[in-house]
């Protein structure tokens, strides 16, 4: 049976240059892959040798890229290695086939948020309402179904970010920090839930899951076997759980670390040294 690898993308597996986590001398840093341009500008990489393992992946597991990013920003990504055959964008509110949005996927996420959740609107109003201008640099809106602030992390009041969250409890609604970014996202669209259905198409019996923020962690809890960095939200509550190997690297290397390990598990072999 087919083995499926679902990977949440930044911080993750590809890095942008301020996430790269740099520190060893520079004649020992890592060869760089860009794997994504923007407005004509390198924007995310790979190390050379997670892009090789990440080819030899694609051609022994299904290979599932599951993302928060939306559908436009996810196809700007060149990952290396076969193109995959099912994408997840949108935090799991867009299914890719072959890169064709499946719209019977959408209809029934958009039919399930309308009956759990408050509507868009209202989170989008508190958020106009209380976010502060000083620290917020932009208000965005992701595919009509979550919304997310940019702010200046060093002026962004903690408190806040958690009184939102216990207001957004509330109403069918999580929030979650990621560097730069604040999330709102309907607790019902969830990545695990698309990876379900993908693993029900291909017929895969077993999951392989990583990430590195609390809106992957329910990807984790669904996986079989599962893996997180040394950095981002999960590593900062010191979140674990059974299946879950915390690894010691941070930045891209992290990104290379855990390619080897699903590659590893793939092919049946022992993983490295990590923590659970």
């Amino acid at each position: 049976m087919p083995v499926l690898v679902a990977s949440d993308l930044d911080r993750t597996l590809i890095y942008s240059s301020a996430a790269l986590a740099l520190t060893m001398p520079d004649a020992r840093a890592p060869r760089l892959l860009c794997v994504e341009v923007h407005e004509s500008k390198p924007l995310s990489y790979m190390t050379e040798t997670a892009a090789q393992l990440l080819t030899d992946l694609g051609d022994t597991a299904v290979f599932v890229p599951t993302t928060t990013r939306t559908r436009k920003q996810y196809q700007r990504i060149n990952l290396p290695g076969p193109q995959p055959a099912y994408a997840i964008c949108a935090n799991g509110g867009h299914l890719l086939v072959d890169g064709v949005t499946d719209h019977d996927w959408h209809e029934t996420v958009q039919t399930r948020l309308a009956d759990e959740c408050a509507p868009l609107d209202e989170i989008r109003a508190r958020l106009s309402e209380t976010a502060d201008p000083e620290w917020v640099r932009k208000h965005r809106v992701a595919e009509d179904l979550f919304a997310y602030l940019v702010v200046e992390r060093e002026l962004l009041p903690e408190e806040w970010v958690k009184e939102l969250a216990v207001w957004a409890e509330g109403r069918g609604w999580g929030v979650s920090l990621q560097g730069r970014k604040i999330y709102a996202v309907p607790k019902p669209l969830t990545k695990s839930a698309a990876v379900r259905e993908v693993a029900r198409r291909t017929g895969a019996e077993l999951t392989l899951a990583a990430g590195d923020s609390l809106l992957d962690a329910d990807l984790l809890l669904a996986a079989d076997r599962g893996w997180r960095p040394a950095h981002g939200e999960l590593a900062d509550n010191d979140w674990t759980a059974p299946a879950i190997a915390a690894i010691a690297e941070r930045g891209v290397l992290a990104g290379e670390r855990i390619t080897r390990e699903f590659l590893r598990a793939v092919r049946g072999e022992a993983p490295g040294g990590c923590r659970s």
